[in-house]
């Protein structure tokens, strides 16, 4: 049974029925868990070799979103740096790392959504983009505080993410505008505020997060827009520390259009895209704000990470 739960989990990760990175990430934490209670392995190294099986299986259905295998990463860290420890003691290992990922994970976006709050001034208008359990936080945690916020939402296509932001905003009372993605420079300047969340965070500062993040961040740039990315750490990129690319996922273009209606006509779905620094001012994560400069130390000190080791 739960082998066959831990390939539904991998197959709604896949298919964006479980989305968001927070949401990946601890669907992620779980499925190791559901592996690490269930194992029917009679040795440590049978076990590990489970892990691996799973964790690779994990780390092929979303390529851009770097809380997934930070998440596995994590997790599976004790088993793979013990020697000679018992399989029961792995076990237990393995679900109380996982359990910690999942409580930091929640907490992680409670404390951010405090730490933004202080960043939204009383009569706000904010923009937000797709659905982020962070930039929400901050809306609705300032809005609990009594402070006069209105949310504008974007579509976000092809998924309509903005719509589950939209529902959940309504639902918390704040007064909520659904506009289409192309519609943001028309109404920029109504906007006090842009608020997005964050799939990866490189080294020098760069964010990838859902298609669109970037052109909001240029329009908001020219206008003189103040716009926040709010992530937990644990969305920064290690391998981005030694030169790599995020790779950046292309999904179906059944998701826009059925491709049978054009025949010989190529139609591209690429998910993400990347957010230079320059058009970021401010990094919102549990642990602090920091300029998008402060990134390469950041995943230094969190990953204790030290040139010339290997990631």
């Amino acid at each position: 049974m739960a082998r066959a739960e831990v390939k539904q989990i991998a197959w709604d990760i896949q298919t964006m029925r479980i989305r968001g990175a927070g949401r990946i990430a601890r669907a992620a934490a779980r499925a190791l868990k559901l592996t690490a209670k269930a194992t029917r392995a009679k040795t440590p190294a049978g076990f590990t070799r489970e892990l691996d099986h799973v964790s690779k299986l994990l780390l092929t259905t979303r390529p851009t979103a770097v809380s997934l295998p930070n998440a596995v990463r994590y997790v599976t860290l004790g088993a793979k740096r013990a020697r000679g420890v018992d399989l029961q003691t792995l076990r237990r290992g393995i679900i109380s790392r996982a359990d910690e990922f999942i409580r930091d994970s929640r907490g992680a976006v409670e404390r951010i959504g405090e730490i933004g709050a202080r960043r939204i001034s009383d009569g706000d208008i904010v923009l937000t983009h797709c659905n982020s359990d962070c930039a929400l936080a901050v809306i609705k945690t300032a809005f609990e505080q009594g402070k006069r916020v209105q949310a504008f939402v974007t579509e976000s296509r092809p998924s309509r993410q903005g719509l589950i932001s939209v529902r959940e905003l309504k639902k918390a009372g704040i007064p909520t505008t659904l506009i289409v993605d192309s519609a943001v420079r028309y109404f920029i300047r109504d906007i006090d505020k842009v608020i997005v969340g964050a799939d990866s965070i490189a080294a020098n500062g760069a964010v990838i997060n859902k298609i669109g993040t970037s052109q909001i961040a240029l329009i908001a740039h020219e206008a003189r827009v103040l716009f926040f990315v709010a992530a937990e750490s644990y969305k920064f990129h290690t391998g981005t520390l030694v030169g790599r690319l995020v790779e950046i996922e292309e999904r179906s273009p059944k998701e826009i259009i059925n491709p049978k209606r054009f025949p010989g006509v190529k139609i591209r779905n690429p998910v993400f895209d990347v957010t230079p620094p320059d058009y970021i001012d401010l990094i919102i994560t549990e642990r602090g704000i920091i300029p998008p400069s402060a990134a390469y130390t950041v995943i230094q000190e969190l990953f204790e990470w030290r040139p010339g080791e290997e990631i």
